[in-house]
């Protein structure tokens, strides 16, 4: 007996139905290409504000310190 999906697994089975349609009848080197264009980065950006503010947050409390005390 099969089970009903769920609205995530319909989106879900939707997404991969449409990226296999996109292969279909493509080489392996152009669908290697495609996946290489889409470069993400290794850090997310909440990360990279909270170092940004680490770094030049400190370096304000600093300024602010030598010249108010």
């Amino acid at each position: 007996m099969a089970q009903a999906q769920t609205p995530a697994q319909r989106r879900a089975n939707a997404r991969f139905a449409k990226d296999q349609d996109a292969r279909r009848g493509k080489s392996e080197d152009q669908i290697k290409k495609r996946s290489k264009e889409v470069i993400k980065s290794p850090i997310s950006p909440i990360w990279i504000g909270v170092l940004g503010f680490i770094v030049f947050g400190g370096l304000v409390f600093e300024l602010i310190s030598r010249f108010f005390l």
